[in-house]
């Protein structure tokens, strides 16, 4: 310890005179073990030596910043410990020193020394003097994170003459290192070793030998021009010097493998035209070209040249697809995009052409549409082309006419996380092809796929399904193009979830009955397959009753309800759960207060005979009378008028009767004279407003007091009725009423309406309870006689009084 205390003071005593003399005024000294330049991962000491005027308040620093726990050696001298060092540091130490002095520091750098270089390359080239270019590179192995030198050393064997060259090289990181050096035609023999060295140490690499003739390489050809037509092309290529091999290769823009062309035959001169063939019409081909002596290595390859063949009319008939409305009102065709090798070029439009018995129609679509409506027709052609500069593509066609063929058994579908599988049994004849078509659900026209396979097929996977979305679809077997079966298949959806909402509702109340309307729910709220639709109705007590309804109904009709007030709401559900209840909705079923027309037409049928058989009773009649008198006429027959009543004032009621023999009922045939007994009983009118005040108010009169004219009677009129003994008869016990008519008389003028009197005590006496009536039938329209009346209009019906006699 006291030898190596001893060593260090005798260093920093030198390096103390040596900074002194150079004149820097420093505070310390510092030097490592190891020197400046270590190798990584190694373990040295770090010492700090300080002048005599610099002893207090000593540290030692790592990278400036980083305060170190060093230690002491003696009175002048610490020391630090560095272990397993990966990286440069800088060390620096300070001190309080009088006056000020600036601190000592020290850098040290981490490194490898080099590897041995292999992997030596040597490539000679001729150039247009004749001299050759010769160029080795090297692999140099790890990084040694420090500045390296190489030195080439290279022997020429020319003839019996042998030479020794010697090129060096500097390089930083572990990417190859190259030496570019020329030599004289004459050398054909040649040997390289390389030297790698730096701070940590050097190394030399095996010696390699050559022959130049087999490292001999031409110069990179230059690709001038490429001109092409639809098929072919013409690639003229320039070399610096004649080569005995040239080969082309080409691949289309969008492939990654080159194509070797297979005439690779040598150039005769430096400047010669290859011919490419068999290539695509309209399409972009990349060419390039590389030469190798007879002997030697292949060139670099020249720069790519690209260029374009021309367009030919489309080969191939496109893939087309037909599909009806679901009101059978318009049709929609459907083709797919061509690939180039079927359009040959760049399409320009497509036309479709719909022929019929009687009309043809032609139309031209844009080069970007996939499909069009046509008008419908259930017996026609529809064919389809591409159009480009050069023609057109062989038609496509599509009949609308079919025959139902057997339909397609055990169609099987399988839904996974974004794709769908849909299998089926082969039929027992094979048909020409299969279409399989799927579209989301209620949206055919709109975004309709398909897939045309062969018929050998019975297998295919659907990758365009959208989450969250149901689909249906069909498989048609084509035998022919009129024999087509379909099978279809529904309710598929990858992804599900219950609806977002329920749909919107209307009502239409029809008496006790209700139909129940509601929209479909959009494609973005369904969350997958609707499978039913639940209604619930609840009346004013908050009663429930539910309804269920399929999923592709859109009405449901509810009968048998009870007046009331009602609210109702719908949900949708799929097959992960039910929807939340959509738009709620009141109606109302109200009492039916309204007899229906067929019951209203019987009640006035049973009231009509119900009347008719009242009216036949003579006590209703009277009855009817005596209510409805006000709708009699005012005007009536005045009696005072009569010849009976003219007789009554001579005879004092006296008069004679003469009765028809043909309407008498006693047994003599002979006519006689039947003397009755008249006596006529007057009232005198009353008060006027008074028609049926009681008789009894009224003290009877003799008719003579009435003057010689009468007045007329107030309506209802109280007729004067003709009492009548029949003679003493064997034959019969009746009387009958005088009903002759046949007389007339003179008008008399009517001068005002009086009251007849009561009929007189003997009348009551000699019929006791006798009740009379008028004769006058209440369905005889009332007549207005104006002021005068014959006895014409006016007839006594005694029939009555005879009759309850």
């Amino acid at each position: 310890m006291m030898f190596l205390s001893w060593s260090v003071t005798v260093v920093a005593v030198a390096l103390l005179v040596v900074q002194q003399c150079a004149g820097e005024a420093t505070s310390c000294v510092m030097w490592s073990s190891a020197g400046a330049v270590v190798q990584r991962g190694s373990s040295f000491v770090v010492y700090c030596t300080f002048i005599p005027e610099c002893r207090t308040q000593r540290s030692l620093y790592i990278d400036t910043n980083i305060k170190s726990t060093h230690e002491r050696l003696n009175d002048t001298t610490i020391f630090l410990r560095v272990e397993n060092i990966m990286e440069k540091r800088t060390y620096s130490c300070s001190s309080d020193c009088n006056p000020p002095l600036d601190v000592c520091g020290l850098d040290i750098t981490a490194g490898y020394p080099p590897d041995k270089p292999k992997s030596i390359s040597c490539i000679c080239r001729i150039l247009k003097n004749g001299t050759q270019s010769v160029n080795c590179s090297w692999d140099r192995g790890r990084d040694t994170y420090l500045d390296n030198s190489f030195v080439v050393q290279v022997g020429t064997v020319s003839g019996n003459q042998t030479r020794r060259l010697v090129y060096n090289v500097s390089g930083k990181g572990t990417e190859l290192i190259s030496a570019s050096f020329t030599l004289p035609r004459p050398v054909q023999l040649m040997s390289v070793q390389i030297q790698a060295q730096n701070s940590l140490g050097s190394v030399n690499s095996s010696i390699v030998s050559y022959n130049l003739s087999d490292i001999v390489m031409p110069s990179t050809p230059v690709v001038h021009q490429v001109e092409c037509s639809s098929r072919n092309c013409t690639i003229k290529v320039e070399q610096p010097a004649r080569s005995a091999h040239l080969q082309v290769e080409y691949r289309e823009e969008r492939q990654r493998d080159w194509t070797t062309y297979p005439d690779s035959a040598g150039l005769t001169t430096s400047l010669e035209a290859k011919h490419v063939s068999s290539l695509e019409p309209c399409s972009v081909y990349g060419f390039r070209a590389r030469s190798r002596f007879s002997t030697g290595l292949w060139s670099q390859w020249s720069s790519t040249v690209s260029s374009a063949t021309k367009e030919e009319a489309p080969a191939q008939h496109l893939d087309v697809w037909l599909a009806a409305g679901p009101d059978f009102r318009s049709m929609r065709v459907y083709w797919n995009e061509s690939n180039m090798s079927v359009c040959r070029g760049s399409i320009v439009q497509y036309t479709i052409r719909v022929n019929s018995d009687n009309l043809t129609v032609v139309t031209n679509v844009s080069a970007d549409l996939r499909n069009r409506s046509v008008p419908f027709c259930s017996d026609c052609e529809v064919t389809v082309q591409a159009v480009n500069s050069q023609g057109s593509s062989p038609p496509a066609t599509m009949t609308t006419r079919h025959t139902t063929a057997k339909s397609i058994l055990d169609v099987q579908v399988t839904v996974g996380n974004h794709t769908v599988a849909i299998s089926w049994r082969k039929a027992e004849a094979a048909p020409a092809y299969y279409v399989v078509e799927w579209y989301p659900e209620g949206h055919m026209l709109d975004d309709l796929r398909w897939a045309r396979l062969d018929g050998n097929e019975n297998f295919v996977t659907v990758t365009d399904i959208n989450p969250w979305e149901c689909y249906e679809g069909a498989v048609y077997a084509f035998y022919n193009q009129s024999s087509v079966s379909r099978t279809s298949f529904k309710q598929i959806a990858t992804l599900e979830a219950a609806p977002e909402m329920g749909p919107s509702v209307q009502d239409k109340v029809e008496g006790k009955r209700v139909t129940v309307s509601w929209t479909q729910l959009r494609r973005a709220q369904r969350r997958g397959c609707i499978t039913k639709f639940t209604i619930y109705l609840q009346n004013s007590r908050g009663v429930q009753t539910l309804y269920s309804a399929e999923g592709s109904q859109r009405s449901y009709p509810i009968e048998g309800l009870s007046p009331d007030s009602y609210s109702l709401w719908i949900s949708a559900s799929t097959s992960k759960g039910e929807g939340p209840p959509g738009q709620k909705i009141k109606f109302y079923i109200e009492e039916d207060d309204h007899l229906s027309p067929v019951l209203m037409c019987a009640f006035v049928t049973m009231m009509v005979l119900f009347t008719l058989c009242l009216w036949k009773s003579s006590a209703v009649k009277h009855r009817f009378k005596e209510i409805f008198q006000c709708l009699m006429p005012d005007v009536v027959p005045d009696p005072a008028n009569s010849k009976w009543a003219k007789e009554c004032t001579k005879d004092k009621g006296k008069m004679n009767l003469h009765l028809p023999s043909h309407n008498s009922s006693f047994a003599d045939p002979e006519e006689e004279t039947i003397l009755v007994d008249v006596e006529e009983l007057c009232r005198r009118m009353g008060d006027s407003s008074s028609p049926r005040s009681d008789r009894s108010a009224f003290p009877p009169e003799s008719c003579e007091g009435q003057g010689t004219e009468l007045s007329v009677l107030l309506y209802p009129p109280l007729t004067t009725y003709i009492k009548s003994l029949s003679h003493d008869s064997d034959s019969s016990g009746h009387t009958q009423t005088s009903l002759d008519t046949n007389t007339t008389v003179d008008y008399i003028s009517s001068h005002g309406q009086d009251n007849l009197d009561n009929y007189d005590q003997e009348d009551e006496e000699e019929f006791p309870g006798m009740q009379f009536f008028p004769s006058l039938s209440i369905l005889m329209e009332p007549g207005g006689f104006g002021g005068k009346l014959t006895l014409d209009a006016v007839k006594i019906d005694c029939g009555d009084f005879f009759q309850n006699a």
